[in-house]
C-alpha cells in the first residue's frame, strides 16, 4: 500500500526557500541599539511637551512659577537616567510624587525607587555615558541638565533658578542634546527647535 510523501526534490526546495526567508529576516531581528535609544529619548521629550500643553502651569502672581513647568531632566547619579516631572513645590529637587506616569507601563518617569519605569535608565539600557546640551543648557547641578516646556509647547532652560521674567525662554538658538555610548558607532543628537519646541532626531527630520 503506497503512502503519500514528499519527494527528496520537494524537501530540498522547501529547505532552500526557508533559508532565503531566514537570511532576509535576520537583519530585522538584530537590535539597532542606537535607534532604540534615540526613539526612547525623543518620545520622552515629546511626552514632556505634551504634558506641558495639557497641564497649564502658568501662575503669573507667583514669582517662581516657571520652576513648576513640566521638564525632562537628565541625571548621572549612578548611571545616566532621566526624570519627567513638574517641580510643584518649587524647591531645588524633583521628587517622586512630582513625576509623570509612563503610559507604556504605568510606572513613574523617575530614576529611583521600586516604582521607576525601566525606560528612564538610558545608561543601563543603551550604555549612554555622556549627555551634552548645546545652546540650551539648563543646569541645576553639575551632573543634571534639563529642558522645560510651557503651556504653548515652547522650550525653556534653567528653570530651577527662574523668576517670572521669561529669560528662560529659548528663542535665539535651537537646542541640541547629544548622547554618546561605546555601544554606538556614532553619537546621536536630538534637536529641539527654538520658539516652537518641535523635537526630532538630527538626520531623521521626519522622525
Amino acid at each position: 500500500m503506497k503512502r503519500p510523501a514528499f519527494t527528496m526534490l520537494e524537501l530540498v526546495f522547501v529547505i532552500v526557500v526557508l533559508g532565503i526567508l531566514a537570511s532576509l529576516a535576520m537583519p530585522r531581528i538584530d537590535r539597532d541599539l542606537k535607534q532604540e535609544a534615540a526613539d526612547n529619548v525623543l518620545s520622552a521629550i515629546r511626552y514632556t511637551q505634551h504634558l506641558a500643553l495639557t497641564d497649564n502651569k502658568h501662575k503669573y502672581n507667583e514669582k517662581d512659577w516657571l520652576k513648576s513647568l513640566w521638564q525632562i531632566r537628565f541625571e548621572n547619579d549612578s548611571g545616566f537616567a532621566y526624570i519627567i516631572a513638574s517641580n510643584s513645590d518649587l524647591d531645588a529637587n524633583l521628587d517622586e510624587d512630582e513625576a509623570a506616569l509612563d503610559p507604556a507601563n504605568g510606572k513613574l518617569f523617575y530614576n529611583d525607587g521600586d516604582h521607576a519605569s525601566p525606560n528612564v535608565f538610558i545608561e543601563k539600557l543603551y550604555g549612554i555615558d555622556t549627555v551634552t546640551f548645546n545652546d540650551c543648557a539648563g543646569t541645576s547641578a553639575s551632573n543634571a541638565k534639563h529642558i522645560a516646556f510651557d503651556n504653548l509647547g515652547r522650550p525653556h532652560r534653567g528653570v530651577f533658578a527662574a523668576t517670572y521674567d521669561y529669560k528662560t525662554y529659548v528663542k535665539n538658538k535651537d537646542c541640541q542634546i547629544t548622547f554618546s555610548s561605546d555601544a554606538f558607532d556614532s553619537d546621536f543628537t536630538i534637536q529641539i527647535n527654538r520658539e516652537t519646541g518641535y523635537a526630532f532626531i538630527v538626520g531623521q527630520e521626519s522622525s
